[in-house]
């Protein structure tokens, strides 16, 4: 292998893959989102709605898409009337667990701090 090429291999394994992270799980409720089909399982439109407060539908529906297109979350549609939609996380998402826990650990860590706990 050339110089070249080991310099080239080398630059690659050190870029950094924050921005594609970012782009996966960023914003402001798609963690949120997660975090509800990861810890409480297979969920409806309307109970996301109403547990995620100041989200609108509109916004909702498109974190809930782009989560989709990006294979952490499956949609299933019941042919019913009227038509009853479930969100769930798939193990791609799920494997995200170990870091809601350890954002999780961080918080108590640095709440306890600033409340003198």
């Amino acid at each position: 292998m050339k110089n070249k090429e080991k310099t080239l291999i080398k630059q690659h394994e050190l870029d950094c893959p924050m921005p594609d992270i970012a782009k996966l799980i960023g914003g402001k409720w798609k963690l949120i989102i997660l975090q509800i089909l990861i810890f409480k399982g297979t969920t409806r439109f309307n109970e996301l709605r109403r547990v995620i407060k100041g989200v609108s539908q509109t916004v909702l529906t498109s974190q809930l898409r782009a989560l989709e297109d990006d294979g952490l979350v499956l949609r299933k549609i019941y042919a019913e009337v009227p038509p009853r939609v479930e969100y769930s996380a798939t193990q791609q998402a799920f494997d995200l667990q170990d870091m809601f826990l350890a954002m999780h650990a961080w918080w108590l860590k640095h709440e306890a701090k600033h409340n003198g706990l």
